[in-house]
C-alpha cells in the first residue's frame, strides 16, 4: 500500500494496532512504513503514547500540504468503486430502432433490474451514422447487423445469429402453393423492402447479386415495423427476419413463402472503439448478451 495511505488511514484511527487490524497485517508493517516515510520527509510524522498516536507539528503541517489531494484522491476512489460496484453510471447504446425492440429490450429491462441506479441512453439511427457517433465518443457500444463495413479502429464480436425469409399473407400463401425461384418471385410479385442504405437492404441486395437477378422492389419503406404492415394487408410480399417476426409467424398473420435457394443465415454484432477503455457498465451489458 502506499506509505501515504498508510499515513491517512493512522491519522484517523489513531492507533496502530487498530490500523493494522483494519488492514489485515502486522503492527511492525505499518511502523516500518511509517519510518520509511518519516525518513524520507526528514521530519517526525507522529508522537506515540500509550493512548495511541498524534500528530506532531509537523506532522500537521504536511497533513495541510497534502489534504486537498488526499480527499481528490478519497473521493475518486469511493467513485471508481461506485462504479465498479454499478451504483452510479450510464451505458450510451446505439442501434436501429428495429433491434432495439426485438432484441435488445429484454437485456435492457434485465439489466435495469439489476442496477437501476445505472442509466441507459439509447440512440437509434442507420448504422453508418452510429458507427460515426461510436468513433466521436458520443456511444459506447453499438449493436448491428453484419456484415457492416470494415474498420481497424473497431471491434465488432458477433452475439446472434438471424434467418430472413420472405412472407405474405394468407393470399399470397394461397397463390404460392409450392417453392418458387427468387427470381420467379420477384419478377412476378410485388416485394416490399427496407429503404437502403440499411444492412438488411443490402443482405438482400447482395443476395440477388450472386443469384444474377435484376431487383427493383415495389414499396421501399424505412420502417421495418411498416413492411411487415404492408404485407399484412396484402401489398406484397416482404422480406423480414424470422427472428423480428415471431408473432406475426406464429399467429399466422404472415406465412413464409417457400424459396428454392437458400437464403444464408447473417448476425448481430457488438461494435465498440478499439483503442477506448470499456466502463464497468459497458462490459456488464456486453456480459449479459454474450452470456
Amino acid at each position: 500500500m502506499n506509505p501515504i495511505k498508510y499515513f491517512i488511514l493512522l491519522l484517523f484511527i489513531g492507533s496502530i494496532t487498530k490500523a493494522a487490524n483494519s488492514l489485515y497485517i502486522s503492527q511492525p508493517a505499518i511502523t516500518k512504513t511509517i519510518k520509511k516515510l518519516e525518513t524520507e520527509l526528514g521530519i517526525t510524522l507522529f508522537n506515540r503514547g500509550p493512548k495511541g498516536v498524534v500528530l506532531t507539528q509537523n506532522g500537521k503541517i504536511f497533513y495541510e500540504f497534502i489534504k486537498n489531494g488526499v480527499e481528490s484522491f478519497i473521493n475518486g476512489e469511493h467513485k471508481l468503486t461506485s462504479l465498479k460496484n454499478l451504483e452510479t453510471g450510464t451505458i450510451r447504446i446505439g442501434a436501429s430502432t428495429t433491434i432495439t425492440k426485438y432484441f435488445l429490450l429484454p437485456f435492457i429491462e434485465k439489466f435495469h433490474n439489476q442496477f437501476p441506479n445505472i442509466d441507459i441512453s439509447i440512440t437509434n439511427s442507420l448504422t453508418n451514422r452510429l458507427i460515426a457517433d461510436l468513433k466521436k465518443g458520443s456511444l459506447d457500444l453499438l449493436v448491428v447487423n453484419l456484415p457492416t463495413q470494415n474498420d481497424d479502429t473497431l471491434i465488432i464480436t458477433p452475439c446472434a445469429t438471424l434467418q430472413d425469409c420472405f412472407a405474405g399473407n394468407l393470399s399470397y400463401k394461397k397463390k404460392i402453393l409450392k417453392e418458387i425461384s427468387l427470381e420467379d418471385l420477384v419478377t412476378n410479385f410485388p416485394i416490399i423492402t427496407q429503404k437502403e442504405p440499411s444492412n438488411t437492404r443490402a443482405f438482400l441486395n447482395s443476395l440477388m447479386e450472386k443469384n444474377n437477378i435484376s431487383f427493383h422492389p415495389k414499396f421501399d419503406i424505412v420502417s421495418y415495423a411498416l413492411v411487415k404492415d404492408f404485407a399484412k394487408i396484402g401489398m406484397g410480399i416482404s422480406y423480414i427476419t424470422k427472428e423480428f417476426a415471431k408473432d406475426e409467424l406464429e399467429n399466422e398473420l404472415l406465412f413464409e413463402i417457400p424459396i428454392k435457394e437458400k437464403i444464408p443465415k447473417r448476425s448481430l454484432g457488438i461494435v465498440l472503439p478499439k483503442n477506448t477503455i470499456t466502463s464497468f457498465a459497458t462490459e456488464k451489458f456486453i456480459e449479459l448478451i454474450t452470456n
